[in-house]
C-alpha cells in the first residue's frame, strides 16, 4: 500500500494547483485523475478552449468590421472550422501536457483512475488503496440541466459539446445568459450563426451590477445576439436532428417556441461528488449538494478536506486555485487564507466585462455610503484607437474614507485591467491612490485612474 501526506482527488485547477503547492512544502503528493490528460473541466473543455475559438472568432469579426477602415484590404477569410478545432485542440494540448511536466518537475505523482473514499485515510482507484495522512476532495463540477431538456451532446449541448460540434450551425438557441452562454453563443454568433438566449430572469448575467449588465446587453444585440428574457424553457423537443425550444413568459403566462440546429443548456453547473462514497463515510453536505466545509476546508470527517466547485463559493477556476493554495499551506503547518471579497469574476467577450467587490445594488440594501467614479472608454485614445470605445469602468468608493469598495469594468482588455483594482483592494487603497498613481500613456489602464479621478475631483478626459 503507497502512503502519503497528502492525496488529492481530482486534477483540475483546484486540485493540481494544491498538489504543486504541497510538494514545494515537503509533503509526498498523489493526485487520483480518472481522465487521460489532466487540468479538469478548465483546461479540457472550458476555460481554455473556449477562449481559443473567442480568441479566432473575435479576428475574424475584426476582418469583417474593422481592416478597411485601417486600409487592411483584401477578401475576408474563410472559416475553416475543423482547422479552428484543431487549433484549439492544440491549445489544450499545449496546456495539459505543461501540467504533466509541472508534476514530474516537482514529484507529484498522478494514479489515474477513478477514486473512491472506503475509510478515512484511504482512497481506493480500481483494485489499489492508497493510504494519506490528508485527503482532499477537488472533483469540480458539471453542468446542470432542466426538467425536459435532455442532452445528448450532439443536437442539445453543454459547454463541452459546444467546442466539438461537427459544423457551424445556422441556428443557436442558448438556454441561460450567464457567462458560459454569453461566450459561446458569441463565437457563434461571430462564426455566421443566429443565436437567440433565453434567459428566466430578467436581465443577463445575475449578480452583475446592473448598469454593467444593462450596458453589455445591448453591445450584445448590436452584435447580433437576440434576448427573450424573463423566459422559463418548459421542453426542448427533438426530431430529425432539429430541436424546437418551448418556453413560457414569466409576467403572462404566454407560450411560445423557437427552433434550432443546436441547443446549448447553460444554465449553470453542480458539484460533482458522484462515486466518492462521501454518504457511507457520513460527510456532512451543503442543502445545494457541495461537501460542507469550516475555514480551512476541513470536513467533519477527520483528515478529508475539500475545495473548489465541491464546495461553497462561485465556481471559478482562481477561487479553486487560491483555495488549493490556501489548504497547501494549512497541511504544511502554516497559515493559508482566501480573500474572498477580492476574487474577480471575468466574462471574455469582445468587450470583456470584469468585476471585483461589491456592486451598486449591493451597497445599496446594505445602507452604506458610497460614492461611484466612472469613465467612459470613448475618452480614452488608445481604445479609440482600436475600435473598442464601447463601454466603462466604474469605480465605487466608501463616501467617508474612500476605501475601494469595488470595481465594474466594461470595455477591452477588462479581464487584464480589473487586477490593479484587486491589488489595490487588497492592501486596503483608496481611490485616492489608485488617482495618484501615474499610468503610461497611451494604454487602457488611463481608464481605470481616470474613474478613480472622477471619485474625487473630476476625470481629466470626460
Amino acid at each position: 500500500m503507497a502512503e502519503f501526506d497528502v492525496i488529492i482527488i481530482g486534477a483540475g485547477p483546484g486540485g493540481y494547483v494544491s498538489a504543486i503547492r504541497c510538494a514545494q512544502l515537503g509533503l509526498k503528493t498523489a493526485v487520483v485523475e480518472g481522465r487521460d490528460t489532466l487540468g479538469g473541466t478548465c483546461l479540457n473543455v472550458g476555460c481554455i478552449p473556449s477562449k481559443a475559438l473567442l480568441h479566432a472568432s473575435h479576428l475574424l469579426h475584426e476582418t469583417h468590421e474593422n481592416f478597411e477602415k485601417m486600409g487592411l484590404m483584401g477578401a475576408s477569410p474563410k472559416v475553416d472550422w475543423k482547422k479552428m478545432l484543431s487549433y484549439k485542440d492544440d491549445v489544450i494540448g499545449q496546456n495539459t501536457k505543461g501540467i504533466e511536466f509541472l508534476f514530474k518537475k516537482n514529484k507529484v505523482t498522478w494514479i489515474k483512475g477513478w477514486a473512491s473514499i472506503p475509510e478515512p485515510g484511504k482512497v481506493k482507484v480500481g483494485d489499489e488503496v492508497h493510504a494519506a495522512k490528508n485527503i482532499v476532495i477537488a472533483t469540480g463540477s458539471e453542468a446542470s440541466s432542466l426538467p425536459g431538456v435532455e442532452i445528448d451532446e450532439k443536437t442539445v449541448v453543454t459547454s463541452t459539446g459546444a467546442l466539438t460540434l461537427p459544423k457551424i450551425p445556422k441556428s443557436m438557441v442558448v438556454i441561460g445568459a450567464g457567462v458560459i452562454g454569453l461566450e459561446m453563443g458569441s463565437v457563434y454568433a461571430r462564426l455566421g450563426a443566429d443565436v437567440t438566449v433565453v434567459e428566466y430572469l430578467d436581465a443577463i448575467t445575475p449578480g452583475m451590477d446592473a448598469e454593467v449588465a444593462k450596458n453589455f446587453q445591448k453591445i450584445l444585440t448590436r452584435q447580433g445576439l437576440k434576448f427573450v428574457l424573463g423566459a422559463a424553457v418548459q421542453k426542448v423537443d427533438v426530431a430529425k436532428g432539429k430541436a424546437k425550444v418551448s418556453y413560457k413568459l414569466r409576467k403572462d403566462d404566454s407560450e411560445a417556441t423557437l427552433d434550432a440546429d443546436v441547443v446549448l443548456v447553460a444554465t449553470g453547473r453542480k458539484p460533482y461528488t458522484a462515486g466518492l462514497g462521501l454518504e457511507a463515510l457520513g460527510v456532512e453536505m451543503e442543502p445545494r449538494g457541495q461537501v460542507k466545509t469550516d475555514g480551512h476546508f476541513a470536513t467533519n470527517v477527520k483528515g478529508l478536506y475539500a475545495i473548489g466547485d465541491a464546495i461553497v463559493g462561485p465556481m471559478l477556476a482562481h477561487k479553486a486555485e487560491d483555495e488549493g493554495m490556501a489548504l497547501a499551506e494549512i497541511l504544511a503547518g502554516k497559515a493559508g487564507h482566501v480573500n474572498y471579497g477580492v476574487i474577480p469574476g471575468v466574462v471574455y467577450t469582445t468587450p470583456e466585462v470584469a468585476s471585483v467587490g461589491k456592486t451598486e445594488e449591493q451597497l445599496k440594501e446594505q445602507g452604506r455610503a458610497y460614492k461611484v467614479g466612472k469613465f467612459p472608454f470613448m475618452g480614452n485614445a488608445r481604445a479609440k484607437a482600436v475600435f473598442q470605445g464601447e463601454g466603462f469602468v466604474k469605480l465605487l468608493a466608501d463616501a467617508q474614507t474612500d476605501r475601494i469598495l469595488g470595481c465594474h469594468i466594461i470595455g477591452p482588455s477588462a479581464g487584464d485591467l480589473i487586477h490593479e483594482v484587486c491589488v489595490a483592494m487588497e492592501f486596503g487603497a483608496s481611490a485616492q491612490d489608485l488617482a495618484l498613481t501615474c499610468h503610461a500613456h497611451p494604454t487602457f489602464s488611463e481608464a481605470v485612474r481616470e474613474a478613480a479621478l472622477a471619485c474625487g475631483d473630476g476625470a481629466i478626459h470626460a
